[in-house]
């Protein structure tokens, strides 16, 4: 044969078995010895001794006439080898199919002598009501044997074939605690058996097989027919149909042959469905195995097929459409082997042949589109082929690409010291010209039969692919230089060639090619460019945003490790933004006012994602503010306990150390660590108008003027700007709070006030304040931001001042002399913020200061003098109350004031004397006691 016509891109391996296995230890031989001797058994049943004796009228065919099998297949004639015709080939159809089935004489001989005592002891009785293996077993003994051994190997197959045929693999399902099938396997498990028409094992054996085999309506014995034996045995009958001393040939008495084959169908189960599909498979397969040489028996494959095609649409029965689909995948994937990268297998000597393989596949495919409409949709058979074609062309252009591109890069490689590495793409571009043409010349032709954009198709993929290596180019290049232009220029006549083909084979479709060319996405070099340029932009700020994420984590906010008071990673993060900004405008572009905007964004968001990252876990306001109790009165004196219950954090908080000098390094939310996240804030946003200043100096130096410069730099970093006042405002608040109600706690809410106000002033308070603010001092470095906290912190002073007098429990009761002394507290109090002169101003501490020094003159008014103010004030709830004879509870508004009945409620409850008591008890039904 030709050497251009074989594949040598599709493996010849062995393929496997879409029919399933059996599922226990059957040779091929014993399959075949089987298979022979149904197919002996069944000829004699279906025509006394004629077929076994039948004389082959092959030798009397005209060697120009074809066999009607092979017509039927579309094979050509001269490759059927004429048997009968040579003087030492068989005489008889019946000892041809032995040779062929490599059958022994002596087997034969055995087989036919039994065959001859059935028929004797079973007159009248078709070979299709006897199960053949226990009928051999009965009439064959060990003398029948050349040797023992070979005996007990015969025995033992027909005993596998019963198991296989009536246990494994029953035409009908098998109940395992069927009382008959326990017999067979027993039988089975204690062979060797004493066979012979005498024994007592056999004639059980007969009866427990007879009742598994009739378990249907028919007179036929189903020992056979289960899949997957019945198609095993069936397909090694239909593989005697090629020469067994030359396998790429058939025998002349295929016809003949194959006649006789179709008797065992009453025994295996077989239908002309079943025969279609399991002859096609055995075609294929026989292609496939013989090394792929002879094409005769792929077109035979493929033409049977359209039979299978016929035969799937009319039947829907469950058994056959399962051991369709296998088949149809087996051979769907041996075919896509090849049609995934036609490039490798076909070519201008063979091209015939990726026709017949393409049909093959296409039908398979089809079938199983068919079969299976819940899974693929209901497509028609023209657009399954057109998706199937359109990957093949897809994927095979793809391969062939690859091969020029490495085929490039191994010629640049081994001389690379006489070749620079930038006119690479340039000899690529014209290798995928010629590429390009040398597809719509050999095999357009042949795939538009299946897909009518099949050059469009291709060239289409090749213009994607030669983008991807364009777009990698110019991702790795620093600054455009002549190669750069070259390369581009190539690119651009490559990208005219292709678009020119797929216009001209879209002429005619139904869109114009529409769909194609808007596949084809231009290489302009601007465009090219411009991708370059964002590409670079997220590349930059990717590693940028990793950097973040890697860097805060291990960030040390302690200000004893940072002379600056601010930390490191921020400084890192700008001078970042500060390089990629100069980098881009290095970069020789002429559209950088128009990039500009996206480059700052993507760094504005970043930057925004490190301030953020920064101050969580910081705390907020809310989260140290107490929840605020509800009036109450408890009796004996016991502090009431969670007043101070915080919102979203731990019920044990452990109590901290006032000692501010002893500093827990690990902990990067403490004071000291609160404050340099608060420099760090302000250190961003004042560099970020340097940033801004810079920016509009790089934009003069490439010459953009006026206008465009605003336009450029509108609204840069706003949402980092915005972030570091929301940051710097949350923190100070955060940090504010964070010393009011929980650093000083145990001098504040455990110590001020309690049980005795005289002895539990506020200086123990204010000394640690005073600490507190020192460091906040030392720490925080800007004035303005120094100022925000510490007014902050005031503010929360006062906050938890009221919260003591108003909210503080039964652990505190004022008398009116103890007015006097929440008065001078709270002037202390303010004077540490005054610090004489050298703190706060006394228009912010007053402005602040307000609302404290509206509710302190409730503390001097006598008890009852605020009951009638209280009675007053709710005089209108009182009114329209249906108890006329308690007061209403006031509502809680969000602020303290001296007109607001809540706040001198709270004053009552917490008013030391006889009166107070007994209108609380009278009205809200309040402890006497406190």
């Amino acid at each position: 044969m030709p050497i251009e016509t074989i594949i040598p891109a599709i493996p010849t391996n062995h393929l496997p078995d879409p029919f399933g296995e059996l599922g226990l230890p059957l040779s091929e031989s014993d399959l075949r010895e089987t298979a022979y001797e149904i197919f002996v058994g069944a000829c004699r049943s279906s025509g006394g001794t004629r077929p076994l004796t039948y004389v082959s009228q092959s030798s009397g065919r005209s060697l120009t006439t074809a066999s009607k099998v092979k017509k039927t297949l579309g094979m050509k004639k001269s490759k059927i080898k004429n048997n009968g015709s040579e003087s030492n080939g068989p005489a008889t159809v019946g000892e041809l199919m032995r040779v062929q089935m490599r059958i022994p004489e002596q087997t034969d001989s055995r087989v036919r002598r039994a065959l001859l005592r059935i028929a004797a002891g079973q007159l009248g009785r078709r070979i299709e009501s006897l199960v053949l293996p226990v009928e051999l077993l009965h009439q064959l003994k060990s003398s029948d044997f050349p040797t023992q051994r070979e005996y007990e190997m015969w025995q033992k197959r027909n005993l596998k074939v019963l198991e296989a045929g009536l246990l494994l693999h029953p035409k009908l399902p098998l109940d395992r605690k069927d009382p008959a099938a326990q017999q067979l396997r027993q039988i089975i498990r204690d062979q060797p058996i004493e066979t012979g028409r005498h024994s007592q094992t056999v004639q059980t054996l007969r009866n427990v097989t007879m009742q598994l085999a009739s378990r249907s309506v028919d007179d036929i014995c189903h020992w056979a027919d289960g899949g997957p034996l019945n198609l095993r045995l069936y397909q090694l009958l239909l593989e005697a149909l090629f020469d067994v001393e030359e396998p790429t040939s058939m025998i002349e008495e295929v016809d003949e042959v194959l006649e006789l084959v179709k008797q065992t169908w009453g025994i295996l189960g077989i239908d002309q469905k079943l025969h279609n599909l399991c002859f096609s498979w055995v075609l294929f397969n026989h292609y496939v195995s013989t090394g792929q040489v002879e094409n005769d028996f792929l077109f035979a494959a493929d033409n049977m097929l359209q039979e299978v095609k016929k035969d799937a649409k009319s039947t829907l029965d469950s058994g056959y459409s399962k051991v369709l689909c296998l088949t149809m995948k087996t051979m769907l994937e041996w075919a896509e082997r090849g049609l995934l990268a036609y490039h490798e297998s076909f070519y201008r000597g063979n091209i015939d042949l990726l026709q017949s393989i393409l049909s093959l596949g296409l039908s398979a495919s089809i079938i199983l589109v068919e079969e299976n409409p819940h899974e693929n949709g209901r497509k028609n058979s023209i657009d399954v082929a057109n998706a199937k074609v359109d990957i093949y062309i897809r994927s095979s252009m793809r391969k062939a690409f690859s091969q020029e591109s490495e085929k490039i890069r191994i010629n640049r490689k081994s001389a690379k010291s006489q070749l620079s590495h930038l006119p690479a793409l340039c000899t690529l571009a014209q290798d995928i010209t010629d590429l390009a043409f040398t597809e719509k010349e050999i095999y357009s032709p042949i795939l538009q039969r299946w897909h009518p954009l099949a050059v469009g198709v291709a060239v289409a993929t090749l213009h994607s692919c030669f983008g991807q290596e364009v777009q990698k180019f110019v991702s790795g290049i620093k600054e455009l230089t002549p190669g750069v232009i070259q390369v581009l220029i190539a690119a651009d006549k490559l990208e005219k060639d292709l678009v020119q083909m797929a216009v001209e084979d879209s002429v005619n479709s139904d869109d114009g090619g529409k769909s194609i060319i808007q596949e084809m996405t231009p290489y302009e070099a601007e465009a090219v460019i411009v991708d370059l340029v964002k590409s670079w932009i997220k590349t930059r700020v990717d590693r940028l945003e990793e950097w973040v994420d890697r860097n805060l984590q291990q960030e040390v906010w302690n200000p004893k490790a940072n002379r600056e008071r601010f930390a490191p990673s921020a400084v890192e993060v700008l001078r970042t933004i500060d390089e990629t900004l100069e980098a881009f405008f290095l970069l020789p572009i002429p559209m950088h006012p128009d990039l500009l905007p996206e480059l700052m964004s993507s760094l504005d968001t970043c930057l925004r994602d490190y301030i953020l990252k920064a101050k969580s876990g910081s705390g907020s306001r809310s989260s140290f503010l107490p929840i605020l109790p509800p009036l109450t009165r408890c009796k004996g004196g016991s502090k009431l306990n969670g007043v101070f219950k915080k919102k979203d954090r731990s019920q044990t908080l452990q109590r901290r150390k006032s000692q501010l000098n002893t500093i827990d390094d690990n902990d990067p939310y403490d004071i000291p660590q609160l404050c340099v996240r608060v420099n760090t804030f302000h250190h961003i946003r004042k560099d970020l108008e340097s940033l801004e200043k810079r920016t509009i100096a790089h934009l003069k130096s490439i010459g953009i003027r006026g206008g465009g410069i605003v336009s450029a730099s509108r609204k840069n970093f706003e949402l980092s700007l915005a972030s570091c006042v929301e940051a710097i405002q949350q923190v100070c608040e955060a940090t504010a709070y964070k010393i009011i109600f929980e650093e000083l706690k145990h001098v504040f809410w455990d110590n001020l006030y309690v049980n005795d106000t005289s002895s539990s002033r506020i200086e123990p308070f204010l000394q640690e304040l005073e600490q507190n603010l020192e460091v906040v001092a030392e720490t925080v470095q800007d004035n303005t931001v120094r100022t925000r906290l510490i007014t902050n912190i005031m503010r929360a002073s006062f906050e938890g001042f009221l919260l003591v007098l108003l909210a503080g429990g039964p652990s505190r009761n004022f008398t009116i002399d103890d007015s006097s002394i929440v008065q001078e507290d709270f002037k202390f109090l303010m004077d540490l913020f005054w610090s004489n002169g050298d703190g706060l101003p006394r228009e912010l501490i007053g402005k602040h200061a307000v609302i404290v020094k509206g509710v302190l003159p409730l503390f001097s008014i006598d008890t009852c003098s605020l009951i009638e103010k209280f009675k007053s004030l709710m005089l209108t709830d009182v009114q329209s109350s249906s108890n006329k004879s308690r007061l209403p509870l006031p509502s809680t508004t969000d602020q303290w004031g001296p007109n607001e009945p809540n706040t001198i409620l709270r004053v009552l409850c917490h008013r030391n004397d006889k009166a107070a008591t007994t209108f609380l008890k009278k009205n809200y039904n309040l402890p006497k006691k406190l």
